[in-house]
Parts: C-alpha cells; structure tokens; sequence
C-alpha cells in the first residue's frame, strides 16, 4: 500500500503502520499491535498516544488491560479539516503580525545596537536599562501588552511602578483587550500610569516597550525572551503607532 498520502497529511510512518496494524487486527492490546506494525513497544504507547490526540484511536480498559482501537478511515478528512483550520487561523495572526516584520526590515542597517536576553532576569536587566536614560518629567510607552504574564512579572512590575513613582517618570500603557481588568485597576492606582485596553482587538505574540532611543520587545512566557533595539528611526516610527493606538483608546473605567 502506498502510505505517502497519510505522510502528507502529517503522520509519521510509525504512526502510519500503527494505525494500519490496528485497521487489521482490530480492537487489541499492545503485543499484538507491536507485532504487527513492527514498531516497538517502548515507542509504541508514544505513538498511541499521539493517535489519540489526533482523534484517529480511541482505547477502553477491561479487567485492567488496554485494548486499542482505530476510528474509522472517514475520520482521517476530519483530521485533515481541522489541520485545515488550524493553519487558516495561523495564516491570520501572521497577516497582523507581518507589518511589524516589514517596518523592521524598512529600517533595517539603521539600528545602532540589538541586545537579546533569556529568562525573567534578562527580562529585568533590559528594563532596567530605561532608569539609565530617562529622566524626571519622562515618559515612556507599552503596548499590547498580553493577558498572560507570569505571577513574578505582575510582582516586579508592581514594585518597579513604586520605583518609578519616585524616580518622576510617567508611562502610558495598551493591555490586549481580553485582559483582567484587575491588572488595569492595579496599574492605574500608581501616580503617573495611564492603563487602558487596545481600541482594537489586535494580539501580537509579543509587547513593546518604548523609551528615549530605545525599544525593548518582550515575547511573555515562563521563560521571557527580551529583544532589546537602539535605534532612533524605529523609535520614531513605533511611537507614531503608539499615538495612534492611544487617540482611538478610551480612558479605564475604573
């Protein structure tokens, strides 16, 4: 049989000859199914698995052993439309991505000097940066910040707003809309912060921060990765976005 056309659609040849075993055989338990697909049975509760999450096996338990079973063929289309749409969704947050992409290679040999840092404290040295160039009466900006940021951001965040109370510096900032509004609430009950949610329900993978000739980029997860940008053109040019953004906003109702 040729199996190309199931390795197209994105399976792996063990799970193609697992999945062709369990077609033959029938609802079964892992010995025969390992015989007869010739895959191990070390690798063949992995591979069961990822079947299963693909909605092509299903299993039940009986007088406690596991009996595999592969769904109809027909099934496999469902798959294929779901990958379908999966992409199409991809597809669309890359299109409201790709500007940002573009305006970055528009200023390409025009930035000055590029810095990347791992992790939350790399997250942290980046912004510390800004107590560096900004002075009393600054301001600095943020925009579309995400709904998740771990529990250790939102903590640093919140002392860093009482430093930055002290040190006399304003900041505006854009939250994605589906944002708790606690978190706006919390950020707006510093002096000099102005939290409101993006007029537009634009998500970006990650959120910008900018500053003097500074932008410092942040993609929000567990493990942060902060891309730090010197570059007056790019700073101009994103804080034009930003003023845009800003007058289509509305105040946060507390």
């Amino acid at each position: 049989m040729d199996t190309k056309l199931l390795e197209d659609i994105g399976l792996t040849k063990g799970e193609i000859n697992t999945y062709l075993a369990l077609l033959k055989l029938g609802s079964n338990s892992t010995g025969p199914i390992a015989k007869e697909s010739q895959v191990s049975r070390s690798k063949l509760y992995i591979i069961l698995d990822k079947l299963e999450k693909k909605g092509l096996v299903s299993h039940i338990e009986q007088r406690g052993v596991i009996y595999f079973q592969a769904v109809e063929p027909k099934k496999i289309k469902q798959y294929i439309n779901e990958k379908e749409k999966k992409l199409k969704e991809l597809q669309n947050k890359f299109d409201k991505f790709l500007p940002q992409l573009e305006t970055m290679q528009k200023f390409a040999g025009k930035v000055q000097k590029v810095r990347v840092y791992q992790g939350t404290k790399g997250l942290i040295t980046a912004h510390e940066h800004s107590y560096l160039t900004l002075k009393r009466g600054d301001e600095y900006y943020a925009l579309g910040i995400p709904k998740y940021q771990p529990s250790e951001h939102h903590l640093y965040w919140q002392r860093d707003h009482i430093r930055r109370v002290k040190a006399g510096i304003t900041i505006k900032m854009l939250f994605n809309r589906d944002t708790d509004r606690k978190i706006l609430k919390n950020r707006n009950s510093y002096k000099g912060a102005d939290a409101r949610y993006m007029p537009t329900d634009i998500k970006t993978p990650a959120y910008f921060m900018i500053y003097n000739t500074f932008m410092v980029i942040v993609i929000a997860s567990k493990d942060p990765l902060t891309i730090e940008i010197e570059s007056r053109e790019i700073i101009d040019s994103f804080k034009e976005y930003f003023k845009e953004f800003w007058k289509l906003s509305k105040p946060f109702k507390q």
